[in-house]
């Protein structure tokens, strides 16, 4: 061989190299981002209140984390992303729905309430 292709191989290698190592950074972070995305979810009660969007969530996230064994890092940043957006919307109809049921309960105690006052007020007549 002579220095002459070694050289561009060599030099090709080394940025092929250093575009798996730039690309394996990101993929990663955007992993442990979706995880703790699918763990919020989770807490905001997701499981009860959104389980088809959490169980999507967390399959997207174990499909990142093996594409990143694997160091498919596009394949893992992107399924990652997919991950926590999955959350996100778990997280949200959770949050959603605890807050309707909120306002639902608020809305029958004042129906109580106001029951009671007029109970009240016909009694006093």
């Amino acid at each position: 061989m002579s220095p002459r292709l070694t050289l561009p191989a060599l030099f090709a290698t080394a940025i092929l190299l250093s575009a798996c190592a730039s690309q394996k950074a990101p993929a990663t972070a955007d992993v442990a981002v979706s995880r703790a995305a699918v763990e919020n979810a989770a807490q905001a009660g997701a499981a009860e209140l959104a389980p088809a969007e959490l169980s999507s969530a967390r399959e997207k996230f174990q499909r990142a984390n093996q594409a990143l064994k694997e160091r498919d890092y596009k394949l893992a940043s992107e399924l990652a992303t997919q991950a926590q957006a999955e959350a996100k919307l778990a997280q949200s109809k959770a949050t959603s729905a605890k807050a309707t049921g909120a306002a639902e309960a608020v809305q029958e105690n004042i129906r109580v309430l106001r029951e009671e006052l007029d109970r009240a007020n016909s009694n006093t007549k």
